[in-house]
């Protein structure tokens, strides 16, 4: 009956969450209890003039407790899943996926390697440690972002812009000791304990030189002698003639 999808939409328009400035607070938890896949996007909260004390008691207690609070409120037409902590003497709102939007990990292939060894083992801590620092954000840059940029402004100068010949794909890289060898390198660290046994055990010895061989190649005083006794064969036959 054509009447039907009308009755579809006048149901579906009546289940869509309405809009509201409210954020409904379901639970407080630990932010060490979320893991980070469950978040997206960032957004500030600020307090109506009304509420600028309220805003403040919550902030300081949530600090305090060191608690995230966990929510729901309508954002675009759609009820989202939000996380809320304290940052800076400020509330930050984080929109989070539900958790039948996260997929589980595929484990089959990670299970089926064969497990690292010591060797391979001692060489990832060692290039961890040697990136070890503390998280500055200011150090990471959208490179890509600021090239392009720069290349509308060369443009718009008048500059006569020429394509960068693209550098080559590095190989893949199918060994694992090859790889972190190849990021020792690049951090300038140096190789773990026992590498440089290993190389020198599999560096072939230097072959000695055969009697055969130093026969054929003569020194330099013997070289020096040969002319000296022709010289002197030379001077008995001339007195015996």
């Amino acid at each position: 009956a054509p009447e039907e999808p009308a009755k579809v939409l006048d149901l579906m328009a009546a289940l869509k969450p309405k809009a509201s400035r409210q954020i409904e607070i379901e639970d407080f938890v630990d932010l060490s209890e979320i893991d980070p896949v469950f978040f997206e996007q960032p957004y500030y909260l600020v307090p109506d003039k009304d509420a600028a004390k309220a805003y403040r008691l919550l902030t300081q207690v949530m600090e305090d407790e060191g608690k995230v609070a966990v929510g729901r409120f309508v954002l675009r037409s759609k009820e989202a899943l939000v996380a809320i902590r304290p940052v800076d003497g400020m509330l930050c709102l984080e929109t989070m996926r539900y958790a039948d939007e996260v997929l589980a990990p595929d484990r089959e292939q990670i299970d089926a390697e064969s497990e690292p060894s010591e060797r391979e083992l001692d060489m990832a801590r060692q290039l961890v440690n040697t990136l070890a620092g503390e998280f500055d954000p200011e150090k990471y840059r959208d490179e890509y972002r600021e090239e392009v940029l720069a290349l509308i402004d060369r443009k718009a100068a008048g500059e006569e812009i020429v394509a960068p010949v693209a550098p080559e794909e590095p190989a893949k890289v199918l060994d694992l000791m090859a790889a972190l060898e190849a990021s020792l390198a690049r951090t300038g660290a140096k190789r773990p304990k026992g590498d440089a046994d290993d190389a020198a055990e599999a560096a072939p010895a230097p072959r000695k030189a055969t009697k055969k061989a130093a026969k054929r190649a003569p020194t330099k005083s013997a070289a020096k002698k040969s002319p000296a006794k022709k010289s002197a064969t030379a001077k008995r036959t001339r007195k015996s003639a």
